[in-house]
């Protein structure tokens, strides 16, 4: 019998973009994230992860969009994932928040965009998330610092929307450590704790006495965002440059791809920045594609994937890409650690 062939990589079939460099189980592409996403093949991603830029007043270095323009601008990304995804997939998308031009009222930009996807897009809710930066410096700096009439801005919403009603999904994949009150519990149930009603009528049997390695994770995600001394920011040290400056911690989609897909699923960014989602993903052994418009932010993610380079040598592989060469990264250049 023949053996059957095996398609090639889907970044492979992709013939927009550039290709700057591949890992052991994705690759990085410059270029229009629109033209890249029409040609997925429909029905083929298990995750969009990704963070938009945020419709801020104050224009950012990597580019953001104004907030009257922003519904319609990220809903032609969002009908395009919707396009690739698979009937069990998601798409998780990070929204922050902003006020409106000199006033201190929030702007509803994330909250159209919801209704827009589930709308007109035919996405369906599965579940808000709230990630809390605890690290969060205080803003907006005329509200907060200076007038003080507004308290600081340290929480962005998550929305997690799906194809489907019932998308691929095991949240006792994401247990969290117990509290130091149900670790005692555990310890001793019959001396803690005694099975009953509670007045919500909701009951409370010796189930709550099983250790299951870990509670249910809530839908408040607890994660700073304060890594300056790890790996990835001391490279950029040496080399006397800075990344991409809106980057969400690597636990954010590590989060999600290990509650959402299974080892050599596929998960894409379309916003990929500094790619902490491809990151990611190549440490739990799920296949990435991960989308970026701007060369310089490109080339400078591949730092994410390098173990032990002096700095000529990360100098060398990053003017390497900008210039249009790939870079093929093995296992062994790999950290295998979340960077």
């Amino acid at each position: 019998m023949t053996a059957r062939k095996q398609p090639p990589p889907v970044h492979k079939r992709l013939t927009s973009g550039r290709l700057c460099y591949t890992t052991t189980h994705g690759a990085q592409l410059c270029g229009n994230s629109l033209e890249l996403l029409a040609q997925l093949p429909a029905n083929s991603v298990d995750l969009f992860v990704t963070s938009p830029p945020f419709p801020l007043l104050r224009k950012k270095a990597y580019g953001n969009e104004d907030q009257e323009d922003y519904v319609e601008w990220l809903g032609q990304f969002a009908k395009l994932a919707h396009d690739a995804l698979k009937p069990t997939g998601s798409l998780v998308i990070d929204i922050g928040g902003a006020y409106q031009k000199q006033r201190p009222v929030r702007s509803l930009h994330q909250y159209r965009a919801l209704i827009a996807f589930v709308d007109r897009f035919e996405y369906e809710l599965a579940e808000e998330f709230y990630w809390y930066n605890s690290s969060k410096l205080p803003s907006p700096t005329e509200w907060v610092n200076k007038r003080k009439i507004r308290a600081k801005d340290a929480v962005n919403t998550v929305w997690w929307l799906s194809k489907t009603d019932e998308p691929k999904a095991d949240v006792t994949k994401v247990r969290v450590p117990y509290s130091e009150s149900m670790r005692k519990l555990l310890e001793n149930p019959t001396r803690y704790y005694t099975p009953k009603d509670r007045p919500s009528e909701h009951k409370i049997g010796k189930g709550f006495g099983t250790d299951n390695g870990g509670a249910l994770p809530s839908n408040l995600l607890v994660m700073p965002n304060s890594h300056s001394n790890d790996a990835y920011h001391r490279m950029f040290k040496k080399l006397g440059m800075t990344g991409h400056p809106a980057r969400f911690p690597v636990s954010l989609p590590k989060f999600f791809i290990e509650m959402l897909t299974d080892p050599g699923d596929l998960v894409v960014d379309f916003f990929a920045g500094s790619n902490t989602t491809g990151r990611a993903a190549e440490d739990l052994g799920r296949k990435w594609l991960s989308f970026e418009l701007d060369i310089k932010y490109s080339a400078l993610s591949a730092i994410r994937f390098m173990n032990g380079m002096t700095q000529p040598e990360a100098e060398e592989a990053i003017t390497r890409i900008e210039k249009g060469t790939p870079l093929k990264i093995s296992a062994t250049d790999q950290s295998g650690g979340l960077w």
